[in-house]
């Protein structure tokens, strides 16, 4: 069936601006970290992203390394963009990152001109794109220089192949060195990408200071801590969830924590005062701060992306419920 974009997809979504630039981000962006790759059936990968798309996500996350395998995320998103989004194509904001090791021998991998450009031009392939929207360099290199690094970010806009450069999981001091080498170059950075949740919360320690100051915008990526801070957890492991299954590599049974269970339990409490889920208080949480221009999220089903998109009109945190949070958090 021939996908036709819903007309009211923009009657519900908020955006926000990024930093200083005059690029604006739905609340809510999907993230194509982990299920839509190879490993994952094409039919659901494709209804989350038409259903993202129809409720006003118009930002799509990606990276070369996003499975798995790696490079099958890109590939399944271009089996989309060709069939269903070439359209609206001008609606999208796309993004994909360099960084982690993606192939074999020294150019595969950290933050050199050779990697980051060879990279990108692959992940155009395997989007079938002529340019993405935000190139990020996904972490710093110890060993190769920043200015390396950012002018290739810079090479990556002057060449077509992006329209705004980021980066991802740099400390505030990095950052900082980042958006001064950008801003010499010509090239702002337009945003950072950090692991940012109610239970991870080190960009607080400087990192949003640099962003605000720098005008660069902030799109938290974790913001469920893999489902840790939703109602998943809260009466034991389920036998279908990710801490159950021993291979996993991003969440394991020694991560529920009986503590920090009994702090989601509490937390939950004031979602449900709220008339909201778990993981939508999870969300406004984060969209409390003004340095934030969206957050991140994951999916593996349609009714994932339903729930979080509601936190866009659904009403902020008071200053009451703010300090309750803050309370259990400690």
């Amino acid at each position: 069936m021939v996908y036709i974009a819903s007309d009211s997809r923009y009657e519900t979504m908020k955006y926000r601006r990024s930093g200083r630039s005059g690029l604006k981000l739905p609340t809510i962006a999907l993230g194509l970290w982990h299920n839509f790759g190879g490993a994952h059936t094409l039919d659901n990968s494709r209804a989350m992203l038409r259903r993202a798309f129809d409720v006003g996500i118009t930002h799509f996350d990606l990276a070369n390394n996003y499975g798995p395998p790696p490079g099958s995320a890109e590939t399944t998103f271009g089996l989309v963009m060709a069939q269903d989004f070439k359209p609206y194509r001008d609606e999208m904001i796309i993004s994909t990152k360099a960084g982690y090791d993606m192939w074999a021998g020294p150019y595969g991998e950290w933050g050199s001109r050779k990697y980051l450009i060879a990279s990108l031009d692959q992940s155009l392939k395997r989007m079938g794109l002529d340019y993405v929207d935000i190139f990020y360099s996904h972490r710093p290199d110890p060993e190769t220089p920043f200015e390396e690094t950012m002018s290739a970010l810079d090479y990556a806009v002057r060449s077509g192949r992006a329209l705004y450069v980021g980066i991802s999981n740099y400390s505030a001091d990095q950052t900082r060195r980042a958006a001064q080498i950008l801003r010499e170059l010509g090239t702002p950075c337009l945003i950072h990408q950090p692991r940012y949740n109610m239970l991870d919360r080190w960009i607080e320690n400087g990192l949003t200071d640099v962003l605000e100051q720098e005008g660069i915008g902030c799109i938290p990526f974790s913001p469920l801590e893999q489902g840790i801070l939703t109602n998943r957890y809260l009466s034991g492991i389920p036998a279908d969830s990710r801490a159950a299954v021993p291979s996993s590599r991003f969440l394991h049974e020694t991560d529920i924590k009986a503590e920090v269970i009994d702090k989601v339990r509490r937390l939950n409490v004031i979602a449900e005062r709220r008339g909201q889920t778990m993981a939508q208080l999870a969300c406004a949480w984060i969209l409390r701060l003004p340095v934030i221009t969206s957050v991140l999220i994951g999916a593996s089903k349609v009714s994932q992306i339903d729930d979080i998109v509601a936190v866009a009109n659904q009403a902020p945190l008071s200053a009451d419920e703010l300090r309750e949070i803050e309370e259990i958090l400690r």
